[in-house]
């Protein structure tokens, strides 16, 4: 187990006991550190809870005392929790420093860190290094925004062990001086402005993934995206590239027939499993990280070849009578099914529909030009219909549940052709979450 090294704080708050606050509760204690844990809705009488108290956490619950801020030298809080909270803003105004776990880490291990952010494509990239390096007979763990709490993770990681780690913008705003062996950046758009403010703010809490690398480091970035390229001119670290549409032999590229790391030939993209031009980029953005911490070919050829996506993000689920099944069910927003519907040459048959969140669906259209049928449930079945008729897509079919749509897709495909699951919506109408939806999905499709 490692230990906390050279850590310069003795008592904390935690803010929010979600699984990473009371992960973070559980490390620091074992460390000596002295933890006073804050939540709103926790319950004394939750397993947990007792738990944290039996290890000599003081519980707070039920409230949000400032008076708490006058004990502390260090916040650590819960990603989600925004700047705007007042117990933020206070311990700010205070001088007290505001961290997320991922802080941490540098303190705990001196292990190689893969760190990968972008506003698309993080879990895919993620679990590809993790593959990639496994399969290449290396010991490797995986944690972050992907599931696994980084910093349980770090505290249990063997010496001969490297860390792939998950991480968004709301982790990455609350680091000061964390610090990954390679940072990889995929793209960067607009998004989570109600919980930053602006794009400015969301950037520079992007930025943080490279802000302390040295020459000694390595960057992974998306050549191709012009934000990030510019973004990433201040950073010290060794570049490397990848790109879909250029040669470059100082990085990670594909050609129409190809993917290659510098002047190495990797293999056909003809093998690869995974559809989708935003699905080379991570490929490729994977394969650069991982070949930098000793990657083989014949770890990258396994992975890619067998690789069929994270599950409910443009997953491949089964063939049935030569129709391809693909559950997109995380593609909850229009920008999302729109990157779904371009991975594929063939007709489509898109399923879609769920929460009406009060948008139309005219930003759809141009993505609707090969798909042959729709079929469209839930709360915006009717929105859904409109932009498929002003699509002139052939056949647009409404009904009142996704099993429903599941069996008049399969019933209208024909062999070769592709059903889609990718709602453009939340799930919240009929399912709790886009899991359930995309579960309920693959068993639909399994019992045809």
């Amino acid at each position: 187990m490692n230990k906390l090294k050279k850590f310069p704080y003795k008592r904390v708050l935690v803010l929010g006991l979600a699984k990473s606050g009371t992960a973070t509760c559980n490390v620091l204690s074992r460390n000596g550190v002295h933890v006073i844990a804050n939540d709103l809705k926790a319950k004394e009488t939750d397993p947990e809870m007792a738990q944290l108290k039996a290890k000599g956490v003081k519980l707070v619950l039920g409230e949000h005392p400032l008076s708490l801020l006058d004990q502390v030298d260090l916040v650590i809080k819960n990603p989600g929790i925004p700047y705007h909270n007042e117990m933020i803003s206070v311990a700010e105004s205070k001088g007290i420093p505001v961290w997320t776990e991922i802080e941490c880490l540098n303190y705990l291990i001196d292990n190689p860190i893969i760190a990968i952010t972008g506003s698309n494509g993080k879990t895919t990239t993620t679990t590809l290094c993790h593959d990639i390096l496994r399969k290449s007979q290396q010991s490797v763990q995986l944690a972050g925004n992907i599931g696994r709490v980084a910093i349980e993770v770090a505290e249990q990681l063997k010496d001969d062990e490297k860390l792939v780690l998950e991480l968004s913008s709301f982790q990455l705003k609350g680091v000061k001086t964390f610090k990954p062996k390679i940072a990889v950046f995929l793209n960067l758009f607009e998004a989570h402005l109600d919980y930053h403010g602006d794009f400015l703010d969301y950037q520079q809490a992007k930025a943080n993934i490279f802000a302390r690398l040295t020459a000694e480091d390595y960057l992974v970035y998306n050549a191709d995206d012009v934000r990030v390229s510019q973004l990433i001119q201040s950073s010290a670290a060794t570049r490397i590239p990848f790109s879909t549409t250029t040669k470059r032999v100082d990085g990670a590229w594909a050609d129409k027939t190809h993917i290659y790391f510098k002047e190495q030939k990797i293999m056909e993209r003809s093998s690869i499993r995974l559809v989708g031009a935003h699905n080379l980029e991570n490929i490729l953005a994977s394969v650069a990280a991982t070949f930098l911490l000793g990657a083989t070919v014949e770890g990258v050829r396994e992975t890619l070849t067998t690789f069929n996506g994270v599950k409910h993000r443009l997953q491949f689920v089964a063939e049935k009578e030569g129709r391809l099944f693909y559950n997109d069910s995380k593609a909850t927003n229009i920008l999302a099914s729109s990157k779904a519907l371009t991975a594929f040459n063939k007709p489509v048959h898109l399923i879609a529909g769920g929460l009406d969140r009060g948008n139309g669906f005219d930003d759809l259209i141009p993505f609707l030009d090969h798909v042959k049928g729709m079929y469209l449930y839930g709360q915006t079945a009717g929105k859904l219909a409109t932009a498929g008729k002003k699509a002139k897509v052939k056949e647009v079919l409404t009904g009142e549940t996704l099993q429903d749509m599941v069996e008049s897709a399969f019933k209208n495909a024909q062999p070769g052709e592709v059903i889609l699951l990718s709602p453009a919506c939340a799930s919240w109408d009929q399912f709790k979450t886009f899991e359930e939806r995309g579960d309920m999905f693959i068993n639909l499709v399994h019992t045809l």
